[in-house]
């Protein structure tokens, strides 16, 4: 009986090496090692290293084949861990992740995005070749896991164009419609996502995108982007539902977190049944944002116990399409905005809540953004918003508006203190919007007529 559970036992790891061709250093550092951490999506018991499929890890060629024939390898098999060891840099151009698949990082492992555009060919935004590409990405999977304590690394400035005080200019481009910039992490139709743990730094635009994504967890990672880059959002949940982000801190010259529905991703339905906590985040636009883009809606939402420092804006609603805001609630948080310059929206504003038409135009925030063969957009609903439990340290105050009286309706502000610092700007900014952009007051709580806002011990700390 003994010898043939020992026979068995036997087989399965030869098996095992068989399909894995791993060195003995393979191995090492196993408090970091994906069968020390268990229960990630996909782990089978096999490790499959890039380094065993060709991949340098110099830091200077492209490991983007090696990287994909050990992702391939790994998901015929029905799945496991493709692992990419301590110690190096692996250059890479764009790449698939696949179904039951782990990909983990060991502490100073990077995985870093080539700065060759080039490269970069397919869009982010289908049709619309004009706001990015594709780096590493999946679309219709399930059960993919990004871990451990190295690094996604963006090469975010590389692929800007002049350093200005506050950000970087965006390279001209010689077409218009087409923008080689490589989104860091875009999935889309993936089902039981997890990210953990790891170190994402520098993208070139957005960072992580979820589009029509349904059960995740993205928990403890550093996101770091550079303040100076435009367009370089953080976390972006586009269509996506039933999705828990935790414990992450967030740096990022756009938003840091932010819900939309985009129309070129209609077909997947609402975005709804969203939990943010124990976040901190310091944005120079907007930290945590709902819309712009919001052509379905977007509803059961909860940001609690979370801390935004140095932003142009904190907690922001910027309805600008047909789609809907209902049922959101933001509480516990402490809120520091700082104005800075006008290269970003927003005056400091630590709440704001609004609901106007997009403005008509050929630029990537107005006209196109419509449905297909109109000529001027419309704005839906925003109702039933809480804010419980917020201390907003500001400049300027905080602004509710809508384009109609009852558009902005059934929002509470309980415990909701103020403490104005600085020199405010005598400004509010309602970009992107049609018509006039600014609304000029100094007032701590601008209500615009129509708009009906609820306030229970709302303060002015002086």
């Amino acid at each position: 009986m003994k010898r043939k559970t020992f026979t068995t036992a036997f087989l399965l790891c030869v098996l095992c090496a068989t399909a894995t061709p791993l060195q003995s250093s393979d191995l090492h550092h196993p408090a970091d090692s994906p069968r020390s951490i268990g229960g990630g999506q996909g782990e089978k018991g096999c490790l499959y290293n890039v380094k065993s499929y060709g991949a340098k890890g110099n830091g200077t060629t492209d490991d983007a084949r090696a990287i994909q024939k050990a992702i391939d390898a790994c998901a015929a098999k029905g799945g496991g861990t493709v692992l990419f060891p301590a110690g190096h840099t692996f250059l890479s151009g764009p790449v698939e992740l696949k179904s039951n698949v782990t990909l983990h990082l060991e502490a100073t492992s990077v995985l870093k995005c080539n700065p060759d555009e080039s490269l970069y060919t397919l869009s982010a935004f289908r049709e619309n070749r004009g706001e990015g590409m594709l780096w590493l990405y999946a679309k219709q999977a399930e059960n993919i896991t990004i871990s451990g304590r190295g690094t996604i690394d963006g090469s975010g400035i590389d692929f800007m164009g002049a350093e200005l005080q506050d950000s970087y200019e965006l390279k001209p481009l010689s077409d218009s419609a087409f923008d080689p910039r490589p989104h860091v992490l875009t999935l889309e139709a993936v089902r039981n996502l997890r990210i953990r743990d790891v170190t994402i730094r520098n993208g070139a635009y957005w960072t992580v995108h979820l589009i029509g994504c349904e059960d995740a967890v993205i928990d403890g990672i550093s996101l770091l982007n550079n303040l100076k880059i435009r367009n370089g959002d953080g976390i972006d949940l586009d269509h996506s539902s039933y999705v828990r982000i935790a414990n992450c801190h967030i740096t990022s010259g756009d938003d840091c977190i932010c819900l939309k529905n985009r129309r070129e991703f209609q077909e997947y339905g609402s975005c709804h049944d969203i939990v943010v906590t124990n976040c901190t985040m310091t944005s120079r636009s907007c930290a945590i944002k709902i819309g712009s883009e919001n052509m379905d809606s977007i509803r059961n939402v909860l940001f609690d116990n979370c801390i935004v420092t140095a932003s142009n804006r904190g907690l922001g609603i910027q309805n600008r399409d047909e789609g809907t805001v209902t049922d959101v609630t933001f509480s516990n948080m402490t809120v520091d905005c700082r104005l800075w310059s006008d290269v970003w929206w927003g005056k400091a504003e630590p709440i704001y809540v609004t609901s106007y038409p997009r403005a008509v135009g050929n630029h990537k925030d107005a006209g196109w953004r419509f449905p297909k063969g109109a000529t001027q957009g419309r704005c839906g609903e925003v109702s039933r918003i809480f804010f419980h439990n917020i201390l907003c340290t500001s400049p300027n105050g905080l602004f509710f508006g809508g384009d109609a009286p009852g558009k902005v309706h059934d929002i509470y502000l309980d415990n909701v203190s103020l403490r104005r610092v600085g020199t405010s700007s005598g400004t509010f900014d309602r970009r992107p919007c049609l018509g006039e952009g600014f609304v000029h007051s100094n007032a701590p709580l601008y209500i615009e007529p129509g708009t009906d806002v609820k306030t229970t011990n709302f303060r002015l700390i002086r």
